[in-house]
C-alpha cells in the first residue's frame, strides 16, 4: 500500500506543478506548452507504475510500464516489421490514394452540381458503415496482404476528405467570386488564386482527421485476415496468448506513429496556411 500512497502523492505533485505552469506569467510561452503535456504524461506513467506494483495487478490485466518497456526493447525487430507492414504499406498507401482521389473528386463535385446532389448523400451513407462489416469484404476482394488494408483505409478516409474539401471550396464569398468574374478570370484561375487558398484550412482539417482513421482502418482490417506480420495480427495473436505486454508494445508503436503522422500534417498546415487566423499567435 505504500506504493499506492506514493502514487497519490505523485499525482498531487504533478497536478500542483501543472497548475502553477498554466497560471503563471509564462503560460503562453512555447516552453510551458512543451513542459505541461510532458509533465502530465510522466505523472500518469509514474502513477500507473506505482499502482500496478503496489496492488500487484496481474500481467494479463494490466502490465506495468516498465514491463512494457522491457518487452518493447526486446522486440524491436518484430515491432519494426509490423510497423512497415501496417503503417507504411497499408495505412500510408491507403491514405495517399484515398485523400488524393477524394481531392480530385471534390473538384468534380464543385464543378458539377448533379454530383454534389447525388454523391454526397451516398457518401454520408457509406461513411456510416461500420468497419467490421466492410473490412472482411475488402479482405476477400483484395487478398490477405497489405493491399486489402489499403483498400479499407481508402474507404475510411475518402468521404471525410471529400466533405471537408467540398465545404472548403465553397468558403469563398459571393462577393469575392463576383470580383474574380469582373477581372474576366477563368474557372481555373479563380480556383487556383481564390478558392483553393480559401479551402486550405478545410483541406488540412480533412487530412488531419484522416491520419487517425487511416491507422485505425489498417490495424482493424488485419483482424480479419493477414499474413503472419502486422500490428493487428500481432495484437490479436498476443491477446490469445495472454501476452499483454506485447499488446501494449504494439499500442505504443501505434500511438507514436499516429502522433508523428498527425504532427507532420499539422506542421505542413502551419507553413501553408500561415496567413489564416487559426495560425496566428
Amino acid at each position: 500500500m505504500m506504493l499506492v500512497v506514493f502514487a497519490l502523492l505523485l499525482w498531487a505533485f504533478g497536478w500542483w506543478l501543472n497548475s502553477r505552469l498554466a497560471s503563471g506569467p509564462q503560460a503562453d510561452s512555447q516552453m510551458v506548452r512543451f513542459l505541461a503535456p510532458v509533465i502530465f504524461g510522466l505523472t500518469i506513467v509514474g502513477v500507473w507504475e506505482l499502482v500496478v506494483r503496489g496492488l500487484e495487478v496481474p500481467l494479463v490485466i494490466l502490465p506495468a510500464p516498465s514491463a512494457i518497456a522491457v518487452r518493447f526493447a526486446g522486440s524491436l525487430d518484430i515491432l519494426w516489421a509490423d510497423f512497415v507492414q501496417t503503417i507504411l504499406k497499408g495505412a500510408l498507401s491507403g491514405y495517399v490514394i484515398g485523400c488524393g482521389s477524394a481531392f480530385l473528386m471534390a473538384i468534380a463535385v464543385d464543378r458539377w452540381d448533379f454530383l454534389r446532389l447525388g454523391l454526397l448523400p451516398v457518401g454520408n451513407f457509406v461513411a456510416a458503415l461500420p468497419i467490421v462489416g466492410t473490412a472482411p469484404i475488402l479482405v476477400m476482394w483484395f487478398g490477405f496482404d497489405w493491399h486489402s488494408k489499403a483498400a479499407v483505409v481508402v474507404v475510411m478516409v475518402f468521404f471525410p476528405m471529400l466533405v471537408n474539401t467540398v465545404a472548403g471550396l465553397r468558403e469563398a464569398t459571393a462577393m469575392q467570386r463576383d470580383l474574380m468574374e469582373t477581372y474576366a478570370a477563368s474557372y481555373w484561375q479563380s480556383f487556383l488564386k481564390l478558392r483553393l487558398p480559401a479551402a486550405m484550412p478545410f483541406i488540412f482539417n480533412g487530412l488531419k482527421i484522416s491520419t487517425t482513421l487511416a491507422l485505425i482502418g489498417a490495424i482493424v482490417a488485419e483482424f480479419f485476415g493477414s499474413p503472419i506480420v502486422g500490428m493487428g495480427f500481432r495484437i490479436s495473436t498476443s491477446v490469445g496468448q495472454l501476452s499483454l505486454d506485447m499488446v501494449w508494445a504494439e499500442i505504443v508503436v501505434a500511438a507514436l506513429a499516429g502522433t508523428a503522422f498527425y504532427g507532420l500534417v499539422a506542421g505542413i498546415e502551419k507553413v501553408v496556411t500561415f496567413w489564416h487566423p487559426s495560425q496566428r499567435r
